[in-house]
C-alpha cells in the first residue's frame, strides 16, 4: 500500500544508533513480480532489514548483497531472477527484478525524506547508480513511478492511503484494528467517548465530536478516504458535506439504499450539488449487505484499497 514511512524510520533510527545502512530500490521489473518499481528495502550492517520484494524468495540474497555494498561503500546495480548471473536464485513467477543498492552516507538527506513522508508530501527520491548521493525533490506529476536519465534514477512516491473514520458503534473499532494490522493510518471522529477510548492507542488521532457541525479537525488530503459509520444520521449531513467538498479520493457511508436515498435529499437541502453527491459510495463496501462489524470493516477496507490503487495507478 505504498507506505515507505517504516523503511525511512528504520534508516533514521539505525543511523542514529551508529550503524551503516544500505537502501535497496527496485528500479525495473521483467515479466511478473510481487512488487512494483519504486519499492524499497533497507538493510543495516548487523543484518537486520525492513521491506520485501518477493515475499521471501530473494530477500536472503538481497541482504547478503546489501552487506557487501555497505562494506564496499559504493552503489551497485544487481539483477535477480530471469537474466541474473545468480543462477541459483530464481523467482517463482519466472520474472526478473533490477535492484539498486545505495550505501547511505548522508543522514541529513534521509531525515529530510522521512520528514516529508510524515508530512504526507508527494516526493521524488533522487538516486544515482554511480554516486552514493541521495536527495529529495517535490514531485512533479511523473508519468511512471521510476524514471531514469543516464545514471540518475528518480523514484516517485505519493502518500500512503489514510482513513478518516466518522461514526459510532463497534464497526469503528473493527475498522481501526483491521486498518492498523494492514498498515494504514487512521484518524477517528466520534460523539461516543467509549469509541474514542477504545481506539485512541491504535489511531494517529481520536477526536470527540461534541456537535454534528463541520469541524476544522476534518481536513482530508487527496490520499485520504472518509468513512461514515453513523447509525444516528442526524450526525451526518454537515460532516458529509465537508468531506464531499474536500479533495478526499473516497467518501463512503454505510446504510441501506433507502437510507442513502433519504441522505441524498438532506444533502441537497443543505446545498450539496448533484455532482458532489455522486461522489458518495453507498452502501459502502465490496460485500453486499454487510451487517456484523468485522465483515463491514473488511468490506470497507477492501473497497478503499482497491479504489486507491485504481485511482492513482502506477504512481503508487
Amino acid at each position: 500500500m505504498n507506505n515507505i514511512l517504516p523503511i525511512f524510520q528504520f534508516i533514521c533510527a539505525t543511523a542514529e544508533a551508529g550503524q551503516k545502512i544500505a537502501l535497496v530500490t527496485l528500479t525495473a521489473v521483467t515479466g511478473a513480480s510481487t512488487s512494483n518499481p519504486g519499492a524499497h528495502m533497507a538493510v543495516a550492517e548487523d543484518g537486520s532489514s525492513i521491506g520485501s520484494f518477493s515475499g521471501g524468495c530473494v530477500e536472503t540474497a538481497v541482504i547478503a548483497e546489501a552487506l557487501d555494498v555497505i562494506r564496499d561503500g559504493r552503489p551497485r546495480e544487481t539483477r535477480f531472477g530471469a537474466g541474473s548471473p545468480y543462477l541459483d536464485i530464481r523467482l517463482p513467477c519466472g520474472g526478473g527484478i533490477d535492484l539498486l543498492f545505495t550505501p547511505i552516507i548522508d543522514s541529513a538527506a534521509v531525515t529530510d525524506i522521512n520528514d516529508r513522508i510524515q508530512k504526507r508530501e508527494p516526493l521524488t527520491i533522487c538516486l544515482d547508480c554511480e554516486d552514493r548521493a541521495i536527495g529529495c525533490e517535490t514531485q512533479q506529476r511523473p508519468a511512471s513511478s521510476v524514471e531514469r536519465i543516464g545514471s540518475r534514477i528518480m523514484v516517485h512516491h505519493i502518500p500512503a492511503a489514510k482513513l478518516n473514520i466518522l461514526g459510532h458503534g463497534p464497526s469503528v473499532e473493527s475498522l481501526v484494528r483491521l486498518a492498523d494490522s494492514y498498515g494504514i493510518d487512521c484518524a477517528v471522529f466520534s460523539p461516543d467517548p467509549e469509541v474514542i477510548s477504545a481506539v485512541e492507542n491504535l489511531s494517529s488521532s481520536a477526536d470527540l465530536l461534541k456537535t454534528p457541525q463541520a469541524t476544522a479537525l476534518l481536513d482530508p488530503d487527496p490520499w485520504t478516504a472518509c468513512i461514515f459509520y453513523f447509525h444516528d444520521h442526524d450526525w451526518e449531513a454537515a460532516l458529509m458535506k465537508q468531506a464531499l467538498l474536500s479533495p478526499a479520493f473516497y467518501v463512503g457511508a454505510m446504510g441501506s439504499r433507502k437510507t442513502h436515498a433519504l441522505r441524498q435529499t438532506y444533502l441537497a437541502d443543505i446545498g450539496v450539488s448533484e455532482e458532489a453527491r455522486r461522489r458518495m459510495v453507498a452502501p459502502i463496501g465490496l460485500i453486499p449487505s454487510s451487517r456484523d462489524p468485522a465483515t463491514l470493516a473488511l468490506s470497507t477496507l477492501a473497497q478503499v484499497v482497491e479504489t486507491y490503487h485504481r485511482h492513482f495507478g502506477s504512481k503508487v
